[in-house]
């Protein structure tokens, strides 16, 4: 488990560095863990971040985070779900300074989806099946985009309420949005697990790619479905939306999912907003709003 203080201005400085209204661009903590859970023999979830070092560096290129969960029942899912990271850390670090983060998000889930795949088919002769999950958020200025493939979830945590950010990638989720199988049906259904995207399959994948505005004091909470399939949006939204310490929240939560059900890894990644600067956009560059 990790916490982290990242200040955009005082970002390579100590967690009591003071913030600057006109340095920081943005303000924030962060606090993660990965567990195995009670019942899996190892941890196939993998998570990750990129973070700014400068003030510059927040307005240019942002923050990062991430998290993978190999599928279950096809080999070597841990490898996926680290390569997939990997790889979309590498490319948002390698960026071009500027870039949009929804293009950018979506080109990086790309790379990533093709370098789990061809990972899979260079593991061995006839190759290895390999796929996993994928979620990630960027932050920069008072947005957030959200980039997800898979059932491994998103959620915006604000005035005591969690709303999910992303729609799971599986087959009933898909009927259910068709009409073919009522929200009660699809709860019970024993392929709700079964997904119908993924990284690594095919060459190709489609992403769903998302932008929501931010403000001071949102949580937005990056998971596996470790957590969201066991503990709900409102033990999440009072679990993670109270109290100052970070590093509290993901263990109580990682807790809650054991005690409900504890049969899968559970990876959660906390994200605090203290201040955002806001900005509008002319030409398609930023500028300041006052």
């Amino acid at each position: 488990m990790a916490y982290h203080r990242s200040s955009a201005g005082q970002a390579a400085q100590p967690a009591s560095a003071g913030r600057g209204a006109d340095n920081a661009a943005m303000d924030l903590d962060f606090a993660h863990l990965s567990d195995t859970g009670k019942v899996r023999g190892h941890n196939e979830d993998f998570l990750g971040y990129a973070v700014p070092e400068t003030a510059e560096g927040a307005r240019q290129r942002g923050w990062m985070f991430a998290v993978a969960d190999g599928v279950g029942g096809q080999e070597a899912g841990e490898v996926a779900s680290r390569t997939a990271i990997e790889t979309m850390i590498a490319g948002f670090g390698a960026a071009t300074a500027g870039e949009a983060h929804a293009g950018l998000l979506a080109r990086l889930v790309q790379a990533a989806n093709i370098k789990v795949y061809e990972t899979g088919r260079a593991a061995g002769p006839g190759g290895v099946a390999m796929a996993t999950t994928m979620v990630a958020c960027s932050l920069r200025f008072d947005k957030a985009v959200i980039a997800h493939v898979g059932d491994s979830r998103c959620y915006l945590i604000r005035r005591g309420h969690a709303m999910a950010l992303t729609r799971d990638h599986t087959v009933v989720n898909d009927q259910v949005r068709l009409g073919v199988m009522s929200a009660r049906e699809a709860a019970k259904a024993e392929t709700r697990h079964i997904l119908s995207r993924s990284l690594g399959n095919d060459l190709f994948v489609n992403v769903d790619v998302s932008e929501h505005q931010v403000m001071a004091g949102d949580v937005l909470l990056l998971c596996s479905d470790g957590l969201h399939g066991a503990v709900s949006p409102q033990e999440i939204a009072v679990t993670a939306g109270h109290g100052e310490d970070l590093n509290t929240a993901v263990r109580a939560l990682v807790e809650l999912a054991n005690d409900h059900d504890g049969g899968d890894n559970v990876s959660v990644l906390l994200i605090r907003i203290r201040n955002v600067e806001r900005v509008g956009m002319y030409r398609g560059r930023p500028y300041k709003l006052r």
